[in-house]
């Protein structure tokens, strides 16, 4: 076998024992979730944002980052529930490049997936216990989303996963909202039919188990944008797309039909400042048209303090070492504008 097995690593129940939440944790996480769930079954309009960097590097950054989408949640949360984005795995389109804390808790020195795994839920309880955020991370990798399963409030599949049976299963096991990107060459049939099948019961193996879901039904959409043939970005956020999204929706007798808007990746071409015109193109949709206001019940946008990205080594606090973001200035704006057009 080409593969070298260097320790076997603790489980997720190991974990959690010696990094638990408190009571009072709990207690915060519990109102998170009903308060997000409301939105995903209708019975609140508020707007989520699920925001913050593309992929999270360092935990000081990150958590000084954290800290001012708690002062600006004040402001906005009779409108806006925030969701920050804590993605501690990255995917690699050819597998070269920062795979995300969970493999390299220090992004200049070789992969320890312990220290990875440790970090990476260190990182998520400091944003529940310090600032009372459950947040967002994405589901690479379905056999180690139990380390962090008490800890989120939102999942994502990304495109590259959408397809796969095993995200799939797993999605219809997990209680908070898992949001089913649209693959990257662009067929939203190969996303409805992964909400299908997350929001189904399934009997599949996880983690050495023989285990049985009982499907979610706040699995829902995210449309990112595709490429198409010739390798060039199209975007899918536009009034006729989030139309023919609620057709198919309308076909299928999903539960909690719901779409997620990323405004990056292909959406914006990779180009971070459009972020901000995408965002108010889509808020202005949904003022257009009752039934997209209901049918989109949030926004995905990658920001962080610094604007752009830099290389790792770089050193610059709070700035992108993989695709870049919005800076602070410019989130904090987006933010309350899209409050005051809601």
């Amino acid at each position: 076998m080409q593969m070298n097995f260097h320790r076997k690593l603790p489980i997720p129940q190991d974990v959690k024992r010696e990094f638990p939440l408190t009571e009072k944790m709990e207690q915060v996480k519990a109102k998170r979730d009903e308060d997000i769930r409301a939105v995903f079954d209708g019975s609140s309009d508020k707007f989520i944002l699920v925001i913050g960097p593309c992929s999270a590097d360092h935990s000081e950054p990150v958590l000084e980052y954290i800290s001012r989408l708690r002062k600006i949640e004040e402001q906005v949360s009779d409108k806006i529930i925030i969701i920050p984005r804590i993605y501690t795995n990255k995917p690699r389109t050819t597998g070269q490049g920062y795979k995300g804390m969970l493999h390299q808790p220090d992004p200049e020195a070789k992969p320890d997936m312990y220290k990875g795994i440790v970090s990476i839920r260190e990182l998520h309880l400091a944003a529940l216990r310090d600032y009372d955020f459950a947040c967002a991370d994405e589901m690479l990798y379905p056999e180690n989303y139990r380390y962090l399963s008490d800890l989120l409030s939102y999942v994502a599949v990304g495109a590259r996963s959408v397809e796969n049976q095993q995200h799939r299963l797993t999605a219809s096991g997990i209680s908070a909202p898992v949001g089913m990107k649209n693959p990257t060459g662009g067929d939203l049939g190969v996303m409805m039919n992964s909400i299908v099948a997350a929001q189904s019961s399934h009997t599949f193996l996880y983690r050495g188990w023989e285990v049985t879901s009982s499907g979610n039904p706040y699995a829902h959409a995210i449309l990112r944008g595709y490429v198409d043939y010739a390798g060039r970005s199209i975007s899918n956020y536009h009034y006729e797309d989030l139309l023919w999204v609620r057709e198919l929706y309308e076909k299928s007798a999903l539960q909690n039909p719901s779409v997620i808007v990323d405004t990056n990746h292909n959406n914006s071409g990779k180009k971070y400042l459009e972020q901000i015109r995408i965002a108010k193109d889509i808020v202005y949709s949904r003022n257009q048209n009752n039934d997209i206001k209901k049918l989109v019940k949030g926004l995905m946008i990658e920001s962080y303090i610094e604007d752009g990205a830099q290389g790792v080594g770089e050193h610059v606090f709070g700035k992108s070492i993989t695709d870049p973001c919005l800076g602070w200035e410019k989130t904090e704006k987006l933010i309350l504008d899209i409050a005051d057009k809601l």
